[in-house]
Formats: structure tokens, C-alpha cells, sequence
């Protein structure tokens, strides 16, 4: 099984306040990208290297209601009030080569796994029916995408590198353990702390950790 890290997700109230953050932390504008029918959102996207990109979601305000929980907790009122006082780091994903087995053998609920299309590319990822981040966002959801290439080689290259992904935990045994029996410990640094999800890029202006 290989797993490697597919995106990093910054939510925002809206696409404009995410864009605006990341300007004044990483020194780009991350372009426009695609909206999500099935799940009421929208996105911009740019490539961070490794065939990795880093994503700024929001609710999509011109789309009806998705009928479902929105992934990435966007409807939860916590995450509401959080994104409220400015763009955060949700989450993570990761990319892997065989996703039912690892669902099947994952130790913890990963959550059902949807499958999405946009135009001829279809991924299946883990979703929570209720739209709940995993140990609220420090464990990732898993994806697997349709044959053919990524949908980083698509994306602009702003010159943003992904360094490295920091995570903070009460139980660092704990999750260090869950994290070797996904086969992702590779993936993030786990420190002891209070719970917190940061990302550390390499920028063309030094190097700065978002989160």
C-alpha cells in the first residue's frame, strides 16, 4: 500500500477570506478552482510540490443545500465560529493506492466512502456521515483517484513548497500508534500539546507555518 499526502485543506467563511490570508502569510494568490455540486462547496487550489496541493474551501453561498453533511465539518457551528474569526487549517488528506483495504483495516472509523465526479474525473473519498473531522482534523481522510494524472499537474506553480505537517496531540502515543497502523506516521511530525494542525511551507520569501 502506498500513501502519501494528497492536499492540505484551509477553510475559510468565504473563498475571499482565505485567499486574502494566504496573500499576507504565503505571498501569493491562490487561484480559482472548482466548485463541488454534491457537497454545496467551493474551492482555490495551487500546487505545493510532490505532486501535492493545497486547497482553500468554503461554503459555496449560491448552491443549494447539499442534502447531506458537508465534509470537512463546514457545518458544524464550532468550525462556523472558528472560520468566523479568520481562515484555519481543517485538515489533511491523504493519497493512498488501495483504499478499501485500507478502510478495512484501519483501527478507527474512517467514515463511508463517497464517490464524486467532475466532468471525466471521478475520486472516492472518506467522509463521516456527519461531516466530522477526525480527532478534529489531525487524523486525514484517505482518497483514491480515477486513473490518469493528478489534478496537481494541473494546478499553478507559485513557487509554495509543503514542508512538512505539524500536529499537536494530548495522547502523542496514541496517535503516533494509530498513525503507524494507517502506515502515515512518514506523513507528519507529533508533538505533545494541546490539539492543533499547522503546515510549514517553503515560501520564496523564507519559510512560514500556517495554522
Amino acid at each position: 500500500m502506498e500513501n502519501r499526502i494528497d492536499h492540505i485543506v484551509i477553510g475559510a467563511a468565504t473563498l475571499d477570506d482565505g485567499v486574502k490570508a494566504l496573500e499576507s502569510s504565503l505571498g501569493v494568490t491562490v487561484p480559482s478552482g472548482s466548485k463541488h455540486d454534491a457537497m454545496s462547496t467551493h474551492n482555490c487550489v495551487m500546487q505545493i510540490g510532490n505532486s501535492a496541493f493545497l486547497e482553500v474551501i468554503a461554503i459555496d453561498p449560491d448552491a443549494p443545500p447539499p442534502g447531506r453533511a458537508r465534509w470537512f465539518s463546514l457545518d458544524a457551528p464550532e468550525t462556523q465560529a472558528r472560520l468566523g474569526k479568520g481562515p484555519a487549517a481543517l485538515t489533511w488528506v491523504v493519497n493512498t493506492n488501495d483504499l478499501d483495504g485500507l478502510v478495512a483495516a484501519s483501527p478507527i472509523d474512517l467514515g463511508e466512502i463517497v464517490e464524486f465526479r467532475r466532468g471525466d474525473r471521478t475520486w472516492r473519498l472518506t467522509v463521516p456521515q456527519d461531516g466530522s473531522l477526525l480527532m478534529g482534523g489531525l487524523v486525514p481522510s484517505f482518497i483514491e483517484w480515477s486513473p490518469g494524472p493528478h489534478p496537481s499537474t494541473a494546478q499553478a506553480d507559485l513557487g509554495i513548497q509543503l514542508e512538512t505537517i505539524k500536529i499537536q496531540s494530548e495522547d502523542p502515543e496514541r496517535l503516533t500508534d494509530l498513525f503507524t497502523g494507517l502506515n502515515i506516521l512518514h506523513l507528519a511530525q507529533i508533538e505533545p500539546g494541546e490539539p492543533r494542525l499547522r503546515f510549514g511551507f517553503a515560501t520564496p520569501t523564507g519559510d512560514v507555518v500556517f495554522g
